[in-house]
Order: C-alpha cells, then structure tokens, then sequence
C-alpha cells in the first residue's frame, strides 16, 4: 500500500470539501427528519411484547397471515420475512394476563387452520413492557456516558479547532446510522445498540488519528498552507485509513452474509458506521477545523512560543 501512495504525491481531498460538506449536510438533514417523523423501530428489547418466529414448508403469504392474524384479533401484529421467504416473525404489543404460551398457541392454530397444517413454530419470546423501559433508559446512558467520556478526552488532547472537528465527525456518524435506520425502518435492538457503541469507538479512534498527523504536519512544515499541510497529513494517514478500514469491512461481510438473522441488525450497523466514519475522519474533521481558521501558529507547544518570544529579533 505505502508503494501505490508514494510519499512525495499528495491527493487534493480538501478540493472537494465543499461538495462533500453539503452532502453531508444532506444527509444529517434527512436523518433528523427521519428521527423526528418515522422514529425508529424499536425491537422488543425495548418496546416489551411478544415475539414469535413461524416456519412453512414452502414460501409464506404475508397477506395471508395478516388476515388470519386479523380473523383471530391480533390486527396488531407486525409480519415480516425473516432470513427467507419459509420463515417470517410475528411480534404482538403486550397483553395484561395473557401468557405468551397461550398467544403462541392462538397463533399457531389459526394460521394452522388457514394454510392446511404447514406451519410450524420455531422460537416465541416474551419481554414486559417494565423491561423494555428499562432497557432503553440504560441503554441512553451508556451512550451518554461514552459521548461525554470521549468529548472530554478530545477537549484534554487537541486545541479546541481540531477538537470542535473530531466531535463534528462522530455527531455526523451517530446520527447517519441513527438515520439508516429509521429510514429503512430496521429493527433496533440490544445487538445495534452495541454496534452504535462500536462505531462511536471506531469513529473517534480513525479522528484521533488524522487530527493528531495534522497537529504533526502543522509543526513540521511551515511554508505550506493549512489547505496543503491538510492535504499532505490526510495523504500520509491514508494507507493506514484503508487498511484497516478494509480489513474490518471484510470481517463484518462475513458476519452480515454469514451470521445468520440475529446479528444481521449488528453487522449492518458497524459495516454502514466503518464506512462513514472513514469517510468522516478524511471530510468532516478536516473540513470542520479549516472552516474555524486552524493554523500553524494554533498548534504550536507553548514551551516553543515562549523560546521564540525571549530571542533577541534580529538585527
């Protein structure tokens, strides 16, 4: 990789700041909405409720189901392919004094009696509506206390320029894969929640690393602009951005081709999280701190401003 990326050729990504800014833009615009309106598809980690997977012997009719569904009164319930076209999941609001055995069972001889005996129940679960208040309250809190751990750390480590950039970027990353969920309406449960809390982690590492190349460059090279000395330090990072990048997004293909239904939701969200947080730490940081005016003169130790300042001038 450092041979394709030679040391002495430098890739003008601030020459397209202002296009990918206002995608960017777009894009978080569109998820705010998205949030605000559709909200998203809590699982019932979250929402409590029942939860029951159904086989067939050949490919379910979902508009079958729902009307076997509605006959037996559960014109609640939410249908939906799962993993193929034989199984689907069935998920019902909680009941007051209803066993989910018992609903399990209602189901199950209705769609039984609607298509001829060739169902089959794989899986039923149950979560209370108390757990589901509580797993979103502490779930809100841990990343809470991530985002405030990080935005500490952040504020300690870089002068506030490169510091307001490096939280532009994980608040561009948080919200974009808050909005690909809600605007595809994909379940969010526990396992997405943890893979939100990955990309924060993932996100704020690939930041830290550009943010601190720049900071280098800055000190090192004193006749560039800040336009060039970005430039060079996005160019010097970017073998190490690929790399990893890639070798996470391969082990996460694996994960979302191969790890079945349950970690589907997991695997989308960290593979969509990798690549916009790659995408964030080269534009968004980089961008934000240009826009804030950052300079040479900003990154500087203070022990080396005040050698410069006790030098005679010269003659």
């Amino acid at each position: 990789m450092q041979e394709i990326i030679k040391t002495d050729e430098r890739l003008p990504f601030m020459r397209f700041r202002g296009i990918m800014g206002l995608i960017s833009a777009l894009l978080v615009v569109a998820s705010i909405v998205s949030l605000s309106v559709n909200k998203l598809n809590f699982g019932l980690d979250f929402t409590g409720g029942t939860l029951l997977e159904v086989g067939f012997k050949g490919a379910a009719d979902l508009s079958r189901v729902r009307g076997a569904l509605n006959e037996s009164g559960f014109s609640d319930a939410v249908v939906q392919n799962y993993g193929s076209q034989e199984d689907i999941l069935i998920r019902l609001e909680p009941r007051e004094g209803v066993k989910a055995e018992q609903l399990g069972t209602t189901i199950l001889e209705s769609l039984r009696t609607e298509f001829d005996q060739t169902v089959e129940m794989r899986r039923i679960e149950f979560v209370g509506p108390n757990v589901g208040d509580e797993f979103i309250e502490q779930g809100g809190l841990a990343m809470l206390t991530a985002l405030i751990c990080i935005l500490l750390y952040i504020a300690m480590r870089f002068e506030w320029r490169l510091a307001v950039g490096a939280v532009a970027a994980l608040a561009h990353d948080v919200i974009l894969t808050l909005g690909l969920f809600s605007i595809l309406q994909l379940e969010f449960d526990l396992t997405v929640l943890a893979a939100l809390l990955a990309v924060i982690g993932y996100s704020i590492n690939d930041t830290v690393v550009v943010c601190d190349r720049i900071r280098e460059t800055f000190r090192k090279f004193v006749k560039l602009t800040p336009v060039q000395t970005v430039n060079r330090a996005l160019t010097d990072t970017l073998s190490r951005t690929l790399i990893t990048s890639i070798t996470t997004i391969l082990v996460l293909l694996t994960l979302f081709f191969l790890g079945g239904p349950l970690i589907h939701g997991f695997a989308t969200a960290l593979l969509f999280g990798v690549v916009i947080g790659t995408y964030s730490s080269i534009y968004i940081a980089s961008s934000v701190a240009l826009k804030f005016g950052v300079s040479r003169e900003d990154l500087m130790p203070p022990e080396v401003e005040k050698e410069g300042a006790d030098q005679d001038p010269l003659p």
